[in-house]
């Protein structure tokens, strides 16, 4: 199974959608503060070709989106097979 990272900040309704979608599909995953980890913004950005928003999700080094990309794929029955 790939490796679920969620780039996430404070108060975020969307990082914390993501978190709860993935928790209901039994998806483990890694979530790093971008508020807390000052070195992880830059990080997060080189990684998602420099899309700020957040949450930013990634399955391994397949940058799948923010929270509305990976609940298109919790729709169409394609998170888990990404996952494989």
């Amino acid at each position: 199974m790939k490796k679920v990272t969620v780039y996430m900040g404070p108060r975020c309704a969307y990082c914390d959608a993501a978190k709860r979608l993935l928790a209901r599909n039994n998806i483990a995953y890694k979530e790093i503060n971008i508020a807390l980890e000052e070195d992880k913004m830059n990080e997060m950005l080189k990684k998602s070709n420099g899309k700020r928003t957040i949450p930013q999700i990634f399955f391994d080094d397949y940058h799948v989106g923010g929270y509305e990309e990976l609940r298109t794929l919790e729709k169409e029955k394609k998170l888990n097979n990404l996952l494989k």
